[in-house]
Order: C-alpha cells, then sequence, then structure tokens
C-alpha cells in the first residue's frame, strides 16, 4: 500500500507500465464536476470509476482484495478513512472470491486506520486488504483500476 501526494506520482510510474498514463490523467481532469461511472483508458487494462458513494462507520467497513488489479483510489470532495490489513493474514471470509467482479470480502478487523484528503491518493495492490469509504455523510471519489 502507499499513500501519497498527486505532486509526487512520477516517483510511481517504474511500477507498472500503466501508472504513469493512470496518473497523468487523475491530474488532468477535475472530477468534482465530472459525470459519475465508468472511463475506459484502456480497455480492461486501464479503466477508472467515478462515484458518489455512500461513507459507513469504520466497523462496518468489510476488507475487500482483488487478485487482477491493482486500485489507485482517490478522495476528490473530502478526507476518506480506509481500513488496511495484510491479506496474508485475513482468515474471515464472508464469501467465496469472485472471480468475475475481482473481489472477495473479509469480516476480520483492520490492523490499521488511515486518512487520505483530495490532492491525495492510496494505491493497493492484491496483498493490501482495505476497507474504503469510512467517515460520514458521501463522498465523490475516483477508483483507477489497473490490471496486472
Amino acid at each position: 500500500m502507499i499513500l501519497d501526494s498527486l505532486n509526487n506520482t512520477s516517483k510511481y510510474y517504474a511500477l507498472h507500465p500503466l501508472f504513469k498514463e493512470a496518473f497523468e490523467y487523475l491530474i488532468s481532469t477535475d472530477f468534482s464536476i465530472a459525470d459519475t461511472g465508468k472511463i475506459e483508458l484502456k480497455g480492461n487494462d486501464l479503466f477508472l470509476i467515478i462515484s458518489d458513494s455512500d461513507m459507513k462507520e469504520a466497523s462496518a467497513a468489510k476488507l475487500e482484495v482483488h487478485n487482477k488489479y491493482i486500485d489507485i483510489q482517490m478522495p476528490v470532495s473530502k478526507a476518506e478513512t480506509f481500513g488496511w490489513s495484510a491479506r496474508k493474514t485475513l482468515e474471515q471470509a464472508l464469501s467465496l472470491f469472485d472471480s468475475d467482479r475481482d473481489i472477495q470480502f473479509y469480516s476480520d478487523p483492520h490492523s490499521s486506520l488511515f486518512t487520505a484528503v483530495p490532492g491525495n491518493f492510496v494505491i493497493f495492490f492484491p496483498e493490501d486488504a482495505h476497507a474504503p469509504c469510512i467517515g460520514e455523510d458521501s463522498i465523490r471519489k475516483v477508483v483507477v483500476k489497473i490490471k496486472i
């Protein structure tokens, strides 16, 4: 997992061939006025989802994991708290892995909580279990999906 400022994105370009394109799009787009929904940048290899999501209390936020995609998550309208745990420590699966949606949920407690503010981004790799949208009211956010 990586938490950093959009001012530092070039430091991460070498981690994946599509990171540069993903970060350039994030930096150049005003998501506060963009329509919600899915935007394909390179088909299923690189796309993003703009959403207005309801937030929840930490105790209600379930950890999720992915196998095929790296997530870059970016709060747009306000601060967002995330739960995090190392995937290898999880023991309480709520369901089998859904390979069509590339997701599985767990009820294990978060090992840590952290907050990202607008202008920050978070990168979650498959070894990172994460619980997004912790907070009050609703949030506009962007999730970039990058195929491994």
